[in-house]
């Protein structure tokens, strides 16, 4: 194929793509000119690059496949090819695996996780059913019912866990059908501090009568359960939740639960959403909490198009924000 031939089929390719000469860049597409930059083509390839591993996989007589680190940003990941083609120029041509191993580590990191909470309880629950099965300390009823009530705990806290696994793994299975049934958040919200009861303090406020969104029912009450429970749990003994509703004229409707408690550092805020991520780990197990229930609220508002926010200031309490697009027919 002549030169002219092969620079206009590599000008197709999406990935970035090089022809390297005598140790020259003599061709980028456009690809790898937004990656590398325009000033690669006639550099040396170590200057091009600057990337000892590509380097030294292009230097190689028969070429090869690697991954490759760092080619454009720290800690980016590349599938890097090398051909060698007739006359010794070499075709290289790079794949982004960034997010895939992204992907791949995360999900790791859920399993070793989601095994490690559930691993916990259930060493405490087989610890105290052996106990018990021992003659004496059957025996002593005190001691009986106070394993009992740890197994009880603890089992508890296994099947809210199952349960908050389950309902994430629905969520994300549906995440890119945005649902439209009708749903008037004004009315959700009322229902659902009334679930907490009247001994809660939960108020609820609302610059609308009603505002509709196109929802699914079901998920958007577990989101605004999830932020409730969560401030209940968080906030000042005995204090107030606020859940406030804005329906504004520019087709947003803001959703916020605000609690009175000590509030959040702001190292902690970023990672939230995170999945079994706690700012304070023991005081949350000790509440029961699994370490899921704000990223079952992201992902929840993100499937209907939305945005999740959580704003504090350590001693003012904390306020967790949902902004959704307003139905048509609110508008």
């Amino acid at each position: 194929m002549a030169e002219a031939d092969q620079t206009r089929l590599l000008a197709l390719i999406e990935m970035p793509a090089l022809l390297v000469e005598a140790d020259k860049v003599t061709f980028a597409n456009r690809a790898a000119l937004a990656l590398l930059g325009a000033h690669i083509v006639g550099e040396n390839v170590r200057i091009a690059l600057r990337a000892p591993d590509a380097v030294a996989l292009i230097m190689r007589p028969d070429g090869g496949h690697a991954r490759i680190t760092g080619v454009s940003v720290p800690g980016s990941i590349w599938e890097m090819a090398c051909h060698v083609l007739d006359g010794g120029a070499r075709l290289v041509t790079l794949q982004d695996m960034s997010i895939q191993v992204s992907v791949a580590r995360a999900h790791a990191d859920f399993v070793a996780n989601a095994s490690h909470e559930l691993r916990t309880p259930l060493a405490a629950i087989i610890g105290y059913v052996e106990t018990l099965s021992d003659e004496k300390a059957g025996e002593d009823r005190q001691t009986r019912e106070r394993f009992l009530g740890i197994i009880r705990r603890e089992a508890r806290r296994v099947q809210s866990l199952v349960e908050d696994l389950m309902s994430l793994s629905r969520i994300e299975a549906v995440k890119h059908e945005a649902p439209t049934d009708p749903v008037d958040i004004v009315a959700l919200a009322r229902e659902v501090a009334g679930e907490f009861g009247e001994t809660s303090s939960v108020e609820v406020t609302s610059d609308a009568a009603q505002a509709i969104v196109g929802g699914d029912r079901s998920q958007l009450a577990q989101a605004i359960r999830n932020l409730v429970d969560n401030a209940l749990k968080y906030g000042r003994p005995g204090g107030k939740v606020a859940i406030s509703i804005e329906a504004s004229a520019t087709g947003w409707l803001l959703l916020q639960v605000t609690d009175d408690g000590e509030g959040i550092a702001p190292e902690h805020l970023p990672r939230l959403t995170e999945r079994f991520y706690r700012a304070d780990a023991s005081r949350s197990r000790s509440l029961g909490g699994t370490g899921l229930g704000l990223a079952i609220v992201k992902h929840i508002i993100e499937r209907h198009r939305g945005r999740f926010d959580v704003s504090s200031r350590l001693g003012q309490g904390t306020t967790a924000s949902i902004t959704l697009p307003l139905s048509g027919d609110q508008l």
